[in-house]
């Protein structure tokens, strides 16, 4: 089975896309964190219609309840809980890979050029390569799909940083996997992206 599982936050003014807000102010900030999330939502349920998987929404902020009314009781939710990225990801991805599924494709909310065509592709990679991956611009990812754990792909990494990608290709080339690359794309985080 495959499966989706998409990091977010619930809009906030004030908590989301803090890096935004000198730019943006609070409201406009958490508006433009609520629109990107809500266009990827479109583009995973574009997703569905070709491609049978779960979809899994893990989450910051905001609770279940507050969650399932904004985006729909259709998807399963998870609150990310502790740790830095690398930490949230890989338990996401272990409990995954526990509940029997075959592969496991991560992706955050703030890539507005991801579409459906994208996801389809990163799926139909992992038939084939051990490691799937979209590189953003700014020296990270906007995706991330393996189709087993793979411990210390995580670990490390300077989160936040341009080395992102270039860290993680690494730990990846030492274990000797076989990566496919998605399209390089723009995520928005700090202000010079909008």
């Amino acid at each position: 089975m495959k499966h989706l599982i998409i990091f977010t936050r619930y809009p906030e003014p004030g908590q989301t896309k803090t890096r935004l807000i000198p730019a943006l102010g609070e409201i406009g900030a958490a508006n433009l964190h609520k629109q990107m999330t809500e266009y990827t939502m479109s583009q995973v349920r574009e997703l569905r219609e070709i491609i049978d998987l779960s979809v899994e929404i893990r989450f910051t902020g905001g609770n279940t309840e507050k969650m399932q009314e904004w985006l729909g009781r259709d998807l399963w939710y998870q609150c990310q809980g502790e740790g830095d990225l690398g930490v949230r990801m890989k338990r996401s991805l272990t409990e995954s890979f526990h509940h029997k599924k075959e592969q496991v494709i991560i992706i955050g909310t703030d890539c507005p050029s991801i579409n459906y065509q994208i996801l389809a592709s990163g799926f139909q990679q992992l038939n084939n390569y051990d490691i799937v991956i979209g590189p953003a611009v700014d020296g990270g990812y906007y995706l991330i799909g393996l189709k087993k754990t793979i411990p210390d792909i995580f670990d490390n990494i300077g989160w936040g940083t341009d080395q992102v990608l270039k860290e993680t290709v690494k730990v990846a080339k030492s274990e000797n996997l076989s990566i496919a690359y998605l399209p390089i794309l723009n995520d928005i985080d700090r202000p010079e992206d909008l």
